[in-house]
């Protein structure tokens, strides 16, 4: 519903709008990831068919992604925090680092280039010798040509590339690797979970923006990763009331820790 009305308005009063309308698809995107991260733990519906069914149609391959690939490197991630199999290293790795750096990493994201890269490995599964793979690009790409195929009978083709396809490129990357070091950026391998998993204070801004469906409350997902989304905040409570969470590891506020990520020094070029 709400990216129906983002798309609307962005039509209706256009070009003023698209702008404003990028942002917000680039939060659509975060919201699919976080609703598809849910189903990859089969929580999303009781009913493993139907939790798998939107998982993939509704969720994974109109975000160019398949969702039982990233089960199955997400399932790794949970088993292998910064052991030699974590597959979500190259996102986190390395922090605290430069200012300077941080902010190419950013400029990256927000020009598309980081976009750009993970689009050609996605189209490399066309090439692929495994037929799996083969079948679920075509699958995505068949989803794709579907909302494409939509924009073009409304009468307005130019929304699936802007208001799709480049929001996917640009903020929905700025937004996950924001997201993704704020997770685990500058944390280390250990069996507590205090030591792998940042904990940060949940503001109405950074829900709506950053971490929707309480995707925040990221320590108390890996101490309980079978917990719904919905039932995150309570475990998050309980966790400060018993003393495994206080105010020594918790931090303040996103930008707080995005702060600390960017603080260490400058390396020599």
């Amino acid at each position: 519903m709400q990216t129906a009305l983002i798309v609307v308005i962005a039509v209706r009063w256009a070009p003023w709008t698209v702008v404003p309308a990028i942002v917000l698809m680039g939060r659509t995107h975060a919201q699919f990831a976080s609703l598809m991260h849910e189903a990859a733990h089969r929580l999303l519906f009781a009913n493993k068919r139907a939790n798998d069914l939107v998982s993939r149609w509704v969720l994974g391959y109109p975000s160019f992604t398949s969702t039982d690939a990233y089960r199955r490197v997400h399932m790794a991630h949970h088993r292998q925090e910064f052991g030699p199999d974590e597959p979500d290293i190259p996102l986190y790795r390395g922090y605290p680092i430069a200012a300077d750096s941080f902010r190419r990493k950013l400029v990256r994201d927000a020009t598309g280039r980081t976009g750009l890269k993970l689009m050609r490995g996605l189209f490399s599964a066309a090439r692929s010798s495994d037929p799996r793979a083969r079948h679920t690009f075509w699958k995505i790409m068949g989803v794709q040509a579907v909302l494409l195929a939509a924009a073009i009978a409304s009468g307005h083709w130019w929304v699936y590339p802007v208001l799709w396809v480049l929001p996917y490129l640009t903020v929905w990357r700025v937004i996950n690797r924001l997201r993704s070091i704020a997770e685990h950026g500058g944390m280390m391998m250990s069996n507590d979970r205090r030591e792998t998993t940042h904990s940060v204070a949940q503001s109405v801004p950074a829900r709506f923006a950053l971490v929707p469906y309480n995707i925040g409350w990221h320590l108390a997902h890996h101490v309980d990763s079978g917990i719904p989304f919905r039932n995150l905040p309570r475990l998050h409570r309980l966790l400060h009331e018993s003393g495994y969470v206080d105010s020594t590891i918790e931090h303040p506020s996103y930008t707080a820790l995005w702060r600390k990520l960017a603080s260490g020094p400058t390396q020599p070029r």
